[in-house]
């Protein structure tokens, strides 16, 4: 059963990993093309977190980076392990690691994440992300939806 919600993080680190190559070898650096009134597909290095988020840091949050995805995707793993026939808690689970995961190459390999899918509203733009941004956003959501299906049952036996 783990294999299952390990496969699916792995396939979730290979989309990412490939969207990322194309994108890279595509564009130039700060290189935006315009697809939607409200998306456009740019080449972004972000060296902080989530949304930019400590972005001009100075460099350690490179590692503060790498020591918190490193744990994380022990205790995912763990978690998983422990809970794998749970099927939606495991799916959500498996999106964090893959984005996790996916994310983690990039800084390890070059100081940064590489970002790519930009929406805007007129002249204000959402940060830049990825399919890896995209991943963990999905399984934080699915998390928050399992826990009040949880929630829900628990009241029942109670």
């Amino acid at each position: 059963m783990l294999s299952r919600w390990l496969s699916l993080s792995a396939v979730v680190i290979l989309l990412d990993q490939l969207s990322k190559a194309w994108i890279t070898h595509h564009f130039a650096f700060g290189e935006s093309l315009t697809v939607l009134s409200v998306f456009n597909l740019v080449l972004a290095h972000n060296a902080g977190a989530a949304f930019s988020f400590l972005n001009e840091a100075g460099g350690m949050q490179r590692w503060l980076f790498t020591i918190i995805a490193i744990a994380a995707s022990a205790w995912i793993i763990w978690l998983l392990r422990k809970h794998a026939k749970q099927t939606l808690f495991a799916f959500a689970l498996s999106l964090i690691l893959g984005g996790a995961l996916g994310n983690l190459m990039d800084r390890v390999s070059y100081g940064y994440v590489v970002d790519f899918l930009s929406f805007h509203w007129d002249d204000h733009y959402f940060p830049a992300f990825n399919l890896a941004d995209s991943a963990i956003t999905c399984g934080a959501f699915l998390l928050i939806l399992d826990s009040f299906k949880e929630k829900k049952h628990g009241t029942a036996a109670g």
